[in-house]
Parts: structure tokens; sequence; C-alpha cells
């Protein structure tokens, strides 16, 4: 049963990875064109780059005072959270598992 719900939390995981290839990228197509202040911040390539997804995590998305922005990147950010959230959670069932199962 615990490897049920950590299989589930993976699903939860693709779910969100889906959402996230979909407002992520137009985030920052949306940031190239309107902030190139906030896009030379971000640098090159910041698809997966640390330094960008942490700048989406702590939402600093919210200082340009855009809301065609945030209306980009709360999705964006929403759905990284249920990435983590999800891998995390599938992976502590996996170690109940494997420690008591």
């Amino acid at each position: 049963m615990l490897l049920f719900f950590a299989l589930l939390f993976v699903a939860l995981a693709i779910a969100g990875a889906t959402a996230f290839v979909i407002f992520w990228p137009l985030a920052l197509v949306h940031v190239r064109d309107r902030h190139p202040e906030i896009g030379a911040q971000l640098g090159a390539g910041a698809f997966l780059k640390p330094a960008a997804l942490g700048w989406l995590l702590r939402g600093d998305y919210r200082d340009a005072q855009d809301r065609s922005l945030s209306g980009l990147a709360t999705p964006a950010r929403i759905s990284l959270m249920v990435i983590i959230a999800g891998l995390a959670l599938a992976g502590m069932l996996w170690l109940w598992a494997q420690a008591y199962g």
C-alpha cells in the first residue's frame, strides 16, 4: 500500500512537471520581451538554472509589479512546488517501505 501511494505522489510530480513546462517558458519569454533587467539577472538559458528556479520559488517576480508576469509565473511556481513536494513525499514513502516494508 505504501508503494502505491509513492507511485501516486510520483504521478502528482509528473502532473506538476506538465504544468511547469507550459507556464515557465511563457514566463521566461515574457521576462525576455518586457523586463530585460530581470532577464539579465536570470541569464541566458534560465529554464533549469538553480538561480532562476530560486528566483521563481521565492516569488521575486512580484517585485516587477507586472500582473501579466505574475499571471504566468504564479502557476509555474505552484507547479514547481508540486513537483518538489510530490517527489519528496514519494521518496519518504519509498524509504518507509524499505525500512519497515
